[in-house]
């Protein structure tokens, strides 16, 4: 009798677990938030390509009003043009990339835009960093490129390339604006150190999130560890 008692409370014990940590995984759904690109020819040096860009939104009080890219290596923002966007959603070029906004979307709505390049480089993948600011001011950095296949909590934009076409080369870049039409650009680095700073002041949702989420995890499995060993233990004395 003392065994199916065991028995009973083990099993228990591993349905309270397995329920614990699928509330943890429900409390950590924020964190699963992120930021993709993709493109209609994925090909290194192809051209006029179109980019698409999704950044889903983590917030639960505002919505996302503007997006602020940091172009990969061998691609100048004056050689992408705007093809769809939010309605009432601007680009605009900046020394390193471009922003794109507008008024702020629906809290829990989606940013969604695309862009039409003139050539990708000739690289095996390209990453678009990119920064979310929402209505309220807050920022979510996408900014991190996962290197020999390690996981990140906040990964920019990740478009893999496959090898060039036969015969594909690479164009010549077209002239610089001149600076009556050139649109506003600003420092390179005043962009993304004035919203890093901001965003380390607030609170970054998703890897925020993701760390408590992993803590709370960590605890209920020590505990489900230790009750184990009481119960395994009473049972061998009894």
């Amino acid at each position: 009798m003392n065994r199916s008692r065991t028995r009973l409370q083990l099993r228990r014990l591993g349905i309270a677990a397995v329920g614990a940590l699928v509330v943890v995984g429900v409390a950590a759904g924020p964190a699963a938030a992120h930021a993709e690109v993709t493109a209609s020819d994925p090909r290194a040096l192809a051209e006029n390509v179109t980019l698409s860009f999704t950044s889903e939104a983590e917030s639960e009080t505002a919505g996302i009003s503007e997006l602020r890219v940091v172009l990969p290596k061998g691609m100048a923002p004056d050689a992408l043009t705007l093809k769809d966007a939010p309605k009432e959603w601007k680009l605009t070029a900046t020394a390193d990339g471009y922003t794109i906004g507008g008024p702020a979307l629906a809290t829990g709505t989606d940013a969604e835009y695309s862009v039409t390049v003139r050539q990708l480089p000739d690289e095996k993948s390209l990453a678009f960093k990119t920064l979310e600011t929402y209505g309220d001011g807050k920022i979510a950095r996408w900014i991190e490129v996962p290197t020999n296949g390690e996981k990140v909590d906040n990964p920019a934009p990740l478009l893999t390339l496959k090898a060039a076409a036969p015969g594909a080369k690479l164009i010549a870049p077209s002239p610089s604006p001149t600076p009556s039409s050139a649109a506003p650009s600003v420092p390179p680095s005043a962009p993304v150190a004035s919203a890093s700073a901001r965003a380390s002041s607030d609170e970054d949702t998703g890897s925020g999130t993701g760390a408590v989420a992993g803590g709370i995890a960590a605890v209920l499995l020590l505990a489900a560890a230790g009750t184990f060993w009481w119960v395994r233990r009473n049972r061998d004395q009894a």
